[in-house]
């Protein structure tokens, strides 16, 4: 079932387009990671489809419905949830704090005894101020905030730009187990060999249009796509 679906996805900031006719979709239950060099409109991507880009137009669709016109707030109430990059916790709260700010949650603190079983190095450390925690900790607390509304779909921007390269392995094994938490995953990644390795499909942006989309397994193995867009080489199994 296509749970999200842009079409001629279009739009920027200003006068100029980032996004040139896009057309993707999204199967419920799926990984999807968009990749692509720097400048070619995923994070604009993201943007788009969360209600953040100033200036866009085409369709998008989620289980059919145009929600283009919807703002921010409406498209989190019909089961979207977005990771930014940067600024995804509130550093001079704690753990919980950071969890109990979230609005509209029935039952807040037994989703937040949920989400502390998900994530315990959250539980251990719930009293701590957001601020002190170590990056690995930090995304799980962007995780667990944006998961606190049950969201359908996922939307992380970047989620491995921030962390130390051990981390990354950690990161990317503890994406691959949210479709199992009933998420729906849009993943925008530079680290497009892991982040492929861990999804069901892939699309490559290239000046704001799909360059190349299918199967994360047969990107992965496209010297095409190796040579122009993943850096040459084929991938290794595992993130």
């Amino acid at each position: 079932m296509t749970l999200l679906a842009v079409e001629a996805l279009s739009g920027g900031y200003g006068e100029t387009d980032i996004l040139n006719g896009v057309d993707l979709a999204l199967e419920a239950g799926e990984i999807l990671t968009v990749a692509g060099p720097n400048g070619a409109g995923k994070s604009t991507l993201a943007k788009a489809v969360m209600g953040l880009l100033p200036r866009v137009r085409g369709r998008v669709l989620l289980d059919g419905r145009d929600i283009l016109a919807e703002p921010v707030e409406r498209r989190i109430a019909l089961g979207i949830g977005y990771v930014p990059q940067v600024a995804n916790v509130f550093p001079s709260l704690s753990v919980t704090e950071n969890l109990q700010v979230v609005a509209g949650i029935r039952d807040g603190r037994a989703r937040i005894a949920e989400l502390m079983a998900v994530f315990p190095a959250l539980a251990a450390r719930r009293r701590a101020r957001a601020g002190s925690l170590s990056g690995g900790e930090r995304q799980q607390l962007a995780f667990a905030r944006a998961l606190m509304a049950r969201p359908r779909l996922m939307i992380l921007d970047e989620p491995t730009a921030a962390l130390a390269p051990a981390l990354v392995a950690e990161s990317f094994a503890r994406i691959r187990q949210l479709p199992a938490l009933g998420v729906t995953v849009l993943m925008v990644e530079q680290r497009a060999r892991q982040a492929l390795a861990v999804s069901d499909r892939g699309c490559i942006l290239d000046a704001g249009r799909v360059a190349m989309l299918g199967p994360a397994a047969a990107l992965l193995a496209d010297e095409r796509a190796a040579a122009l867009y993943l850096g040459g080489g084929m991938v290794q199994d595992g993130p």
